[in-house]
């Protein structure tokens, strides 16, 4: 039998016995609880940035180039190798994909939550204000009615009519209902104007009860949203590290795995230079992506500010990003608006349709086109969700905040938590999610709940 080979004194490659300790502990695998749909990157892309030198790739839990070299020379060890790494490989597919799946699920229970909340809102909205119209209606029939018993009562010589005149002090049609329903004369001759003025109470105090109704719901799905929110940004996290573990490992373990399995004289070194020549070819194509971000950028910022010299104002033009406008703001995206917000007719393709309330504008700029912050804040959201695809949604403080939703695959530049200047560069425009070809969806959040983004907008001296 083949005598086992001490390979730490034979070649001095080896780790020790306390090195293996140290290097191989036992793995504890993170649990698989949410991710983001965030696509899954090419094998090269991943090998790229996978590794930096065989000296700082000993991370507990994997195996080192030297651990390999070692592993080679010994059957036994070789197989045990190979096995090891399997699992490793196994191991980060399958926790990057389970935290993408349950982060997907995440991001559409935020989604309809979000919708939801936001019908509510707008539905309450609408209550209160038919309920202010009515009461003010009802306070109208109400001094009319006032006034026509007054009439009645003077002509009549009755001493009354005084008290009458008083009743127009009445706090409210509610208290000056009261006192006409004592006045005889009106109610014998003038039913229908004493009518008229209860009628208009009730229907008023009737949807103020509503509006209250709706608003107490719309504050429940406001809860159940913020949650929803906070829930899916953890997911999409959670899935974001999941994949940066893969990509900062897979490459160099298939690597590993393919030289503990070439039986040629492929070297150990001849893989690890192709996963350092990878390396090197992406970070060219990372730098030259940032480049041609930063040049778009510098254009925008240049074109507005010849705008504005011109004569063009803060957000006159259609181009967006530049320097804000006296108010802190600028246009969120270039392109012309091709829907408003309200109430719309369904839109349906053979896998989705549209929600009925469009809570936002679209801006139809092209596929890969900046987005701008429409003013400073810190990004609250990051990550997909739902029928907005790739979404940002930033807190702007007072209570004011803005979204920006169908965000390409790979166009989200900032993370939740991050702090961001009006009219930086935050993302790419898309076609993600619920989404009839590359547009911006932008919204405006007052409180929480949408408003029309075009007024609020022009308000600050930004056209939408």
């Amino acid at each position: 039998m083949r005598e086992k080979l001490d390979l730490s004194e034979e070649c001095d490659c080896a780790p020790t016995a306390r090195e293996r300790r140290l290097l191989w502990p036992s793995m504890d695998r993170r649990t698989a609880i949410g991710a983001g749909a965030l696509g899954v990157l090419s094998l090269a892309g991943i090998a790229g940035s996978a590794f930096s030198s065989s000296s700082a790739y000993a991370i507990a839990g994997y195996p080192s180039w030297p651990d390999v070299q070692a592993a080679k020379a010994n059957e036994a060890a070789k197989a045990a190798e190979i096995s090891k790494i399997e699992k490793l490989i196994n191991d980060l597919q399958v926790d990057v994909a389970n935290k993408q799946a349950i982060a997907q699920q995440k991001a559409q229970e935020f989604y309809d939550a979000q919708q939801a909340f936001f019908e509510a809102a707008f539905n309450a909205d609408q209550l209160q204000a038919q309920a202010d119209e009515k009461s003010a209606e009802a306070v109208e029939a109400a001094n009319k009615a006032g006034r026509v018993a007054s009439q009645l009562y003077r002509s009549g010589g009755d001493n009354t009519s005084l008290q009458l005149f008083l009743a127009g002090s009445a706090a409210g049609a509610d208290d000056l209902l009261s006192r006409l329903g004592t006045m005889d004369k009106l109610l014998e001759r003038n039913q229908a104007v004493y009518t008229d003025a209860v009628a208009a109470r009730n229907a008023a105090q009737s949807l103020t009860d509503q509006a209250k109704v709706a608003r107490d719901e719309r504050d429940r799905l406001q809860q159940l949203a913020d949650v929803a929110m906070q829930e899916s940004q953890a997911a999409a996290d959670a899935a974001q590290a999941a994949l940066e573990e893969q990509n900062n490992n897979l490459g160099t373990l298939q690597a590993q795995l393919a030289s503990l399995k070439d039986t040629t004289a492929k070297t150990v070194a001849d893989y690890q230079a192709g996963v350092e020549e990878q390396k090197r070819r992406d970070e060219e194509a990372r730098k030259a992506a940032e480049a041609a971000r930063a040049a778009a950028a510098a254009a925008a910022a240049a074109a507005a500010a010849a705008a504005a010299q011109n004569g063009g104002g803060g957000g006159g033009s259609s181009s967006g990003g530049g320097a804000p406008a006296s108010s802190g703001w600028v246009r969120p995206s270039g392109g012309s608006r091709s829907s408003g917000y309200g109430w719309r007719t369904t839109q349906c393709t053979p896998s989705y349709c549209s929600s009925s309330l469009h809570a936002g504008v679209d801006l139809a700029g092209g596929c890969w086109g900046n987005i701008y912050a429409a003013t400073s804040g810190t990004v609250v959201y990051s990550g997909y969700n739902g029928g907005y695809g790739n979404y940002i949604k930033i807190n702007h403080g007072g209570g004011i905040g803005t979204g920006y939703g169908h965000i390409s695959n790979g166009g989200l530049y900032v993370r939740s938590g991050q702090y961001v200047n009006a009219g930086q560069v935050i993302a790419g425009i898309g076609n993600t999610g619920n989404s009839f070809g590359c547009h911006l969806h932008f919204e405006v959040y007052v409180n929480g709940g949408t408003v029309d983004p075009v007024p609020f907008m022009a308000a600050r001296g930004i056209s939408v």
